[in-house]
């Protein structure tokens, strides 16, 4: 099976980018909570992730939206404890989002292959953790908990003086405490936590230089899905966010980012693969910029087949 990262690059080389699909188990996530929360919703939830293409899967048990109450390691543990062991069972790729050395331990002996850690290593202890199984930990740049954010993309301008590169410097500082736990640095992955104790500005900015941040040999991961800077410029709603992730997450991927965090895989996947097929078209021939795209040419549910009487043509969606 080789290690996660083999596995990763080997998922990079057949689709060009890897999709991290979301489970909140959670009752109140900013875009999805409550969906998943209870156990059969949850397992659905990761078949549905899993059948649209998503190659790993984030599984939490505790909102990072602003102002959200911390919740204790047994109330984690009995959220995402189901939804963990049937994604496991399915044999996907499985990540387990907490800030909690107790939730990773339990997580890890079980079976999970990553710790997603949005505060940046505040508490060193994960990190020894971590190390001890061999697993891989996504650092994801923050300052501090979610309940000492003000709001979704209220954060001071002047709180950063070069976005890029101060968020470089404070998660390469993370990463050195890592190291420190004894993980090795390849297994420590880059996320610049875009929303996190930033406004939409810095967000902006840290996406559209964020081949600035990539560094060889650390896989990276973009997770813009339904955040509230994408609405910055009509206000709108996380669920009406997605034309602004999708458009996130193609940019992401030309760049080189190595996984994208969704909640929407179906529609990240398929733009995607647009996206390969007309770069394919476009190359001189025998001269694919990207992996092979089978293109089936067959009718959709939605488009009328030759010959197809009024009755038919409505599609199986009328």
């Amino acid at each position: 099976m080789g290690t996660v990262n083999d596995r990763v690059t080997a998922i990079r080389r057949e689709r060009g980018v890897a999709l991290m699909g979301i489970v909140n188990t959670t009752p109140d996530s900013f875009f999805d909570g409550g969906r998943h929360a209870a156990p059969e919703a949850a397992r659905q939830h990761v078949d549905e992730l899993l059948a649209a293409g998503a190659a790993l899967l984030d599984i939490g048990g505790e909102s990072t939206r602003p102002g959200a109450a911390p919740v204790p390691a047994e109330e984690q543990w009995r959220r995402i404890e189901p939804a963990l062991d049937h994604a496991l069972a399915r044999g996907a790729l499985v990540s387990v989002d907490t800030t909690l050395p107790a939730v990773a331990e339990l997580a890890l002996a079980r079976g999970a292959h990553i710790i997603n850690d949005v505060s940046c290593l505040s508490d060193p202890a994960l990190a020894a953790v971590v190390a001890r199984s061999g697993a891989v930990l996504l650092l994801m740049h923050s300052r501090g908990g979610m309940q000492h954010m003000a709001g979704f993309s209220t954060y001071p301008d002047e709180a950063y003086g070069d976005p890029v590169a101060d968020v470089r410097r404070e998660w390469d500082a993370a990463r050195r405490r890592a190291v420190e736990q004894g993980i090795t640095a390849d297994r420590v992955w880059f996320d610049p936590g875009l929303g996190f104790h930033k406004n939409a500005r810095q967000s902006f900015e840290l996406l559209a230089r964020i081949d600035e941040l990539l560094e060889p040999g650390v896989l990276s991961v973009v997770g813009a899905s339904r955040k509230s800077f994408l609405g910055a410029g009509d206000r709108s709603p996380p669920e009406r966010r997605l034309g602004g992730t999708v458009a996130a997450c193609l940019h992401a991927a030309q760049r080189g980012v190595a996984i994208l965090r969704v909640h929407d895989v179906h529609e990240v996947a398929q733009a995607l693969r647009v996206q390969r097929t007309l770069e394919a078209q476009r190359s001189p021939k025998g001269e694919s910029t990207s992996a092979p795209v089978d293109i089936d040419a067959r009718p959709t549910s939605d488009e009328p087949r030759p010959g197809a009487g009024p009755a038919d043509a409505r599609g199986a969606d009328a």
